[in-house]
């Protein structure tokens, strides 16, 4: 990246691009809670590993992580059971089905596809190993995103709780096919501490600093704490490049080029070049389930500031996108 770039510019003109496209998403309304997500707003945040913190728009405000979730638990769950007992339970590869398919479970394979998944993240959720799980996993959370204030919302939790019989149908089956991991007694709990985990509020200013973490091989480079080990961190990144933005990752990797997870409550953060990390928020999504508007700042960002992780680091444009 140029370094002589005014990168604080760059980001208030990546929302302003990401505004122009907000017409052509919707809130997510299948979760009643989210439904109540303010449309218009859209932020983003670009932290440095020298601390330097570059913010834009509605960057400060709170929303729930959902999917966005599946990351933080799978390094727990690496770091509790081990990476044979993880991948024994859910593979790597993607899938071109949608997020919350049941379908791949029943016609293709009885594990799911991969952690970024629905069903592969609900494997996962049972893979940990841990006294208080959802205690362990708010406890990295604010770790990894240097928030000690970090919570869950309590409204998000029990309106997921109450209107997620498509996961809970996903739950079942997977314990039908003896795929969840045997320690738990009750599907239900497991299913619980995966609501308990989506329902967790973050920032985009939280989700750059954590994805500036995993830019640093799970070093923060604020504190010099080595947080994630970078086998984990390698793990992680491969999976959230290859299947972090569902059924779109592979438009999305040529377009943007940069490990990356979303969540219906509108946030993505992407792992970019030279320790930094990116976090953004905007409630508005398209029809993969992305923040339309959080995809197009990502992607103005990528090309402006050459950050594509198969680009020279220089600036670039395409007129295919």
């Amino acid at each position: 990246m140029d370094e002589t770039l005014d990168i604080q510019a760059v980001l208030e003109a990546a929302i302003a691009e990401g505004r122009q496209v907000l017409y052509e998403g919707n809130v997510a309304d299948y979760i009643p809670e989210l439904a109540k997500a303010a449309p218009g707003s859209l932020g983003g945040c670009l932290i440095k590993p020298d601390g330097t913190v570059y913010a834009a728009g509605d960057y400060d405000i709170p929303f729930t992580m959902q999917s966005i979730s599946k990351t933080f638990s799978l390094i727990l769950a690496l770091q509790t059971a081990g990476f044979n007992r993880v991948f024994s339970k859910v593979g790597m590869e993607p899938t071109g089905d949608r997020f919350d398919s049941i379908l791949q479970l029943e016609l293709k394979d009885w594990h799911p596809f991969n952690p970024m998944i629905n069903a592969g993240a609900i494997v996962v959720s049972s893979c940990i190993r841990a006294k208080d799980p959802f205690d362990e996993f708010l406890k990295l959370v604010r770790k990894l995103c240097a928030n000690d204030s970090i919570s869950m919302n309590e409204r998000v939790y029990y309106s997921e709780k109450q209107s997620g019989t498509r996961n809970r149908a996903i739950a079942y089956i997977l314990m039908n096919d003896h795929i969840l991991d045997g320690e738990w007694e009750d599907v239900e709990d497991i299913l619980d501490l995966y609501f308990r985990m989506c329902s967790v509020m973050v920032t985009a200013k939280d989700l750059a600093h954590y994805a500036m973490v995993l830019a640093n091989d799970g070093i923060d480079p604020t504190t010099g704490e080595q947080i994630v080990t970078p086998d984990i961190v390698r793990v992680v990144k491969t999976l959230m490049l290859l299947c972090g933005m569902y059924d779109e990752s592979g438009e999305y990797a040529v377009k943007v080029g940069l490990p990356s997870k979303s969540g219906v409550g509108g946030g993505i953060c992407a792992v970019a070049p030279n320790g930094m990390g990116i976090g953004v928020f905007g409630p508005k999504l398209n029809k993969k389930g992305n923040s339309v508007g959080g995809e197009k700042v990502i992607q103005y960002l990528s090309s402006h500031l050459g950050l594509h992780m198969l680009s020279d680091g220089k600036p670039y444009k395409s007129i295919a996108f």
